[in-house]
Order: C-alpha cells, then structure tokens, then sequence
C-alpha cells in the first residue's frame, strides 16, 4: 500500500492551490483527435502532467513519447487542473470518460488524483467515490480494453497526507475493475528542481524524459 508521508504546512498548501488554478504555462498545443494508422488505440484520462504542460513541444510528453515507441496512435484529451473532483465541470455526456469510451481505444492509461489534493478538505467523500464511479464507467464503456491505472503524480519531496489516502482509493478501485495498477509514480518526479518547469509545479522536458523513462520501465513489467 502507499506509504504514508509528512504533512505539507498550511500555508504552503493554500499557496499551491493558487498556483495551480492560475499557473503561467500553457501546454503546448497538441491535437486531442485520433491519429490515423494501424497500431492499437491508446487514451489518455490525465491533467497537467499528462496533457504535458511544462515540455516546450507536445512530443516531449511522456504520453506521446510511450505511445510513439510502441507504434500506439495517442488519444489525449487530458486537461490542466483535473481531477476526479477537482476543477471538474461536467460528470457524464462529454466528459473524459465519455470521450475515452466514444473512441473505443485498446488501452486506456488513468493518471489522476493529483488536483484532488486541494479539494480533499472539503470533498473527501465525493472524491473516493468518483474514482469508482469513472472506474467503472471506463470498464463497462470498454470491457475489451487494457486498463492501466497509475499512482497519483506528485512534485514535492514533502507530501500531504491526502496523496496518500486517495493513491490507496485509485489502487482499490483499479482492482475492483481487474485493471494493471502501477505504484510509486508519486515519487517519480517529486522533489527534484532540475526536473521541474519555471513554475516549479510541473514537469520540464528533463523531467518528461524521466517520467517515460520510469513508465517505459513500468510497462516492460506489464509485458507492455
């Protein structure tokens, strides 16, 4: 299970939250439509750090770098600030989820629960269960696809004590589904300034090539 880790202070937490409702990067521009081709269809159901806000070009993203190493056609219509919860306009018709399913991919890669974090404290509850209500959705919308649900993404050597419950909800509900689960992405890129952007909340190019370099190895182990 994940391992439970110190408590950011307050104030530094409320300052995060901040910065990311209104972060100076954009993503680079990237197309979310269906490549043409033959290899299988891989979708995205990310935030920032899937979407690769912070890489000077999309295809320095990890999503697209997996995807372009094994001949995969990239759906990514991941969004800044995401979460199960967090920043989350639309639940049903049109949302992620629903965009995943409507394309019908072989393999669907779930990385959220970071953004969820700011809304912990008021939306425990809500949180918990939408990772199983979006679970569920994509394994009943896709009872064919290949499901990899990963660990939460962090970015500081210090984590809140939130990370670790809702990493432990993700990996519950990931099984609850028969979905490949991949632990430690918490600690990929957390804590380490030569890998993070000017903004210091997301990932650089250095600190994309790290993240495909750690999901490469990951997927290996899943015989991916």
């Amino acid at each position: 299970m994940f391992a439970r880790r110190r408590l950011i202070a307050t104030a530094l937490l409320a300052a995060v939250v901040a910065l990311t409702a209104c972060s100076p990067l954009a993503a680079p521009s990237a197309g979310s439509g269906v490549p043409e081709g033959e290899g299988p269809l891989v979708a995205f159901y990310g935030d920032s750090y899937t979407l690769g806000t912070g890489a000077s070009d999309a295809s320095l993203r990890w999503s697209t770098q997996i995807a372009e190493s094994r001949g995969w056609r990239e759906f990514n219509p991941s969004v800044n600030g995401l979460g199960f919860v967090n920043n989350r306009g639309t639940y049903g018709a049109g949302d992620l989820p629903d965009q995943i399913i409507t394309q019908q991919p072989d393999i669907v890669f779930v990385t959220m629960g970071l953004n969820d974090n700011f809304s912990y404290s008021r939306a425990a509850a809500e949180i918990e269960a939408q990772i199983a209500i979006d679970l569920r959705r994509l394994r009943e919308g896709l009872p064919d696809a290949r499901i990899i649900v990963v660990e939460p993404f962090w970015y500081t050597a210090e984590q809140p004590e939130s990370l670790g419950i809702i990493a432990d909800w993700v990996e519950r509900e990931a099984a609850s589904i028969g979905a490949d689960h991949i632990a430690g992405a918490s600690d990929w890129i957390a804590g380490r300034p030569g890998e993070m952007a000017a903004d210091g909340l997301h990932p650089n190019d250095a600190g994309y090539a790290l993240m495909t370099r750690l999901m490469d190895e990951a997927l290996v182990g899943l015989g991916l």
